[in-house]
């Protein structure tokens, strides 16, 4: 294989600005920090595989402002194969304003993509996303998303996906999709459930291909179901200062402890942990920690509150409904 994770979705390059607290509608607030970050969910976690180890290669699109020529260059100097990356000419690259509170270091995101930045299935070939071992996708640009999930299935390839919205077009990608993990709030978007177990189990019924369907929980951890059984892992605990780019980490993390062929509960736990260590710093990749730091986490097994100390059988789900 010439790559061993193929990744199509989302850069963005981020201002990152650090305030004592959180602003009230109409007030003023002097800012603590102000940086200018790379980021973007598919980018970002492409750039933990690579540091991983793993041979990457990103398919996206960049604006040919500076933001896009500071992504770009991100990209390159990491180590990525961008021989598919288009820069869009006379367009601005994603971007997005970040107020991150430092006391907790949970943020606010503020952002703008230019429709320009899209990319379209006819845009692809099969050749760009088959050379992989793993094909990883967000959900944005959903079309183009599910297109390489298709070729990707055909040439036995395993998906994953990272998706945080509802769009339309989305069950397409999810019929393709071998591990979904989204955020916490998505599941009961999708599904129009409450209950996350129950959304989880919903999920899973509709699209049976699924080997796990998951939901990342910040401050909680992740909890995914796989094989008929419920997975539940705490987050550790670290000094937070910023939560940017948790997830996105997550997922890097997550595909390289897939491609190593770990057990779930150890891919989960060291996705959690590679997760909260990039929380140390400012920045969606300001923290991104190494394998061994994540395994000494692991290993110290510093773990926040637990949000549930049993969980229920999908069979039990079941019955209740």
């Amino acid at each position: 294989m010439a790559f061993d994770v193929v990744g199509l979705g989302l850069n963005a390059t981020d201002v990152a600005i650090e305030v004592p607290a959180y602003p009230g509608f109409n007030s003023k607030v002097e800012f603590l920090t102000a940086s200018l970050q790379a980021g973007g969910q598919v980018a970002t976690a492409l750039v933990v595989c690579q540091r991983l180890g793993l041979r990457t290669k990103y398919i996206g699109r960049v604006g040919s402002d500076e933001a896009g020529r500071l992504q770009l260059e991100s990209l390159r100097r990491e180590g990525l194969d961008l021989e598919d990356v288009r820069v869009v000419p006379d367009c601005p690259n994603q971007a997005a304003y970040i107020v991150i509170d430092q006391r907790s270091g949970e943020r606010t995101i503020l952002w703008r993509r230019d429709p320009r930045l899209d990319i379209r299935p006819e845009e692809l070939r099969p050749e760009m996303i088959q050379g992989a071992r793993l094909v990883h996708l967000d959900g944005h640009d959903t079309a183009a998303a599910a297109q390489a999930a298709r070729w990707a299935r055909q040439a036995g390839i395993p998906v994953t996906a990272d998706v945080d919205n509802v769009y339309p077009g989305l069950e397409a990608l999810l019929d393709e999709t071998d591990y979904l993990v989204s955020s916490e709030a998505f599941p009961a978007r999708f599904m129009g459930e409450g209950d996350l177990f129950q959304a989880l189990e919903r999920i899973r019924r509709r699209f049976p291909r699924m080997k796990l369907v998951a939901a990342t929980l910040g401050r909680h951890g992740v909890l995914g179901l796989a094989n008929d059984r419920f997975l539940y892992e705490p987050a550790f605990s670290v000094r937070c200062r910023d939560t940017t780019g948790a997830g996105d980490v997550f997922h890097g993390a997550f595909v390289y402890g897939l491609l190593q062929g770990w057990p779930m509960t150890r891919v989960l736990g060291f996705s959690n942990a590679l997760a909260g260590l990039n929380c140390r710093a400012i920045g969606a990749r300001g923290g991104i920690a190494s394998q061994a730091e994540a395994e000494e986490l692991l290993a110290r097994g510093e773990r926040l509150p637990p949000r549930w100390s049993t969980l229920p059988t999908p069979a039990s789900i079941g019955a209740r409904r």
